[in-house]
This record gives structure tokens, sequence and C-alpha cells, in this order.
């Protein structure tokens, strides 16, 4: 008999450990969804480790992780392959999710609520009992590897009329709400991934959740996590911490000048 062959992961794996400092309860909510297969739904502001938490997840399951990055124009089709000329002959090319679900890989796509609505609409039958992927173009159903899981994230502060989770969506995912750390443990997280002392993390992270209380004063997001490691960065390379903040935090935020002033007086009550 012929040895069954192991799908090939494909490069996905993720081989170092990612750094990632647990919030709450989400790693053990999150390995019971994945023991029991339950499509997992991310729900958290820009910037405050969603993804990183993914890719922890996938390097503490050993499982390849496919990642997806959300956006108006993506079609069913990039999600699940087409059909491409290759040496004068028409080659079926799996598309990421095709992918993932062959490999059992984590299949991640990320702010979903930027995808098309008719595109969504496909992983609703991997998504229940069925877990299966219908390729129309193929006239093929491929059922997804005993190991597949999808999950999905979305920021909840984007929600519109336009831009929303339909119930028939949101309806078939267990839900994980994330949120920026309380500020020790924030400060921890920009020390380690700014690769900056604690005592200016500290002060970057006070920055960051004034700035996230001034929020309902015309910004659309508060100052994110990552945007703090990225001033941390700055500030270590040798630039001022007020031209870090500047160039990390305030002019990504806003174009608005008089909330620039605002960010910029803060900036100085800390530094």
């Amino acid at each position: 008999m012929t040895p069954k062959t192991q799908p090939d992961t494909g490069g996905y794996m993720i081989e170092k450990e990612p750094y990632y400092l647990e919030t709450g309860d989400e790693i053990r909510l999150f390995d019971a969804a994945y023991s029991a297969r339950l499509p997992v739904m991310l729900k958290g502001p820009t910037g405050c480790g969603k993804t990183r938490f993914v890719e922890y997840a996938a390097w503490r399951l050993k499982r390849p992780l496919i990642t997806v990055a959300c956006h108006e124009d993506l079609f069913a089709s990039d999600l699940i392959g087409r059909y491409l000329l290759k040496n004068d002959e028409t080659v079926w090319n799996d598309g990421p999710l095709t992918a993932a679900v062959r490999i059992g890989a984590i299949c991640y796509l990320d702010e979903i609520v930027e995808a098309r609505k008719d595109t969504t609409v496909v992983i609703h039958p991997l998504s229940d009992d069925r877990r299966t992927l219908a390729i129309d173009k193929k006239g093929e159903t491929v059922h997804a590897h005993p190991d597949f899981l999808l999950v999905i994230s979305y920021n909840p502060g984007y929600q519109s009329v336009l831009k929303d989770l339909k119930q028939s969506t949101r309806q078939r995912f267990v839900s994980l709400e994330f949120d920026y750390p309380e500020p020790e443990k924030e400060a921890d997280i920009v020390s380690v991934e700014g690769r900056i002392d604690r005592n200016i993390a500290l002060q970057l992270v006070s920055l960051g959740r004034k700035i996230r209380n001034i929020r309902e004063h015309g910004l659309t997001e508060g100052a994110s996590t990552r945007l703090l490691i990225y001033a941390a960065r700055l500030i270590g390379n040798g630039i001022s911490p007020r031209d870090a903040c500047s160039s990390a935090i305030c002019l990504p935020l806003t174009d608005d000048v008089k909330l620039q002033e605002t960010l910029s007086d803060l900036i100085e009550d800390i530094f």
C-alpha cells in the first residue's frame, strides 16, 4: 500500500515564537474553539494585537497560518482561486482560502468587513457543520482538512450601515473581544517590541491613553499599541521623543490642524 502523502504546508509554518502577552482568557478560549473546530471572530480596535494573537496561536498549535488582508476589491476568486495561463496551458491555481482548506491551515481573514459582501458569503459553508468549499469553476466541492480553522477579525469602531457583518455571517462564529492592554502590560509590550527602556515605554503608554480619551473630540481612532511601538523604535534609533511621537503617532492619526495641535500639547506635557 502506498503511504498517504502529507499535505504540503508550503512554508506557512511559524517557526519562531511570536512575542505575545496575554491580557485576559483569550488563549484558553481559542484553544477550546480550535479543539471543537469552531470558527473564531476577533473583535477589537486597530493595532491592539489581534493579528499577533493569531500568529501566536498558530505557533502554539503548530499549524500553518495563511493570512488574507481583506479590502473592497477582494473577489471570491481571489480567495478560492482561478485558472491561469502557464506555458500555453490553462492551469488551476488555488487561492489562499482553498489552500488553507486543503492543508489544514488556520485561515485568517483580517478586517473582514472591508471585503465585498458577496465575497464573504463563500465562507459560510466552511463556518458550519458542512465544512466545505465549493469551487464552481472546477465543479469541485472540497471538504476541509480535519485541522482547518477559519478565523476572521474586524474593528467594531468602524461599524456603519455599509461596513458591518451580516447577522448570517456573525452568528457562525464564536467571538473573542480584544482591547488595548492595561497600562503595565502595554508598557511591557512597548518596551519589548519597541526595544526601549521601560520608563520611556511607560511615558508612551501614558500618551497613548490620553489620546484615546479624546476620541470623542474628533479622532476616528485612538493611538494603537502598534503606533506606540513605532514611536519607541524611532526613539531607539536616535529620534527625540517629541519628534518620534509626532511622526509615528500624531501625523498618522489625523490631518486636522487643530487636533494635531492638541496632540502636540499632550506630547509636550509628557516629554
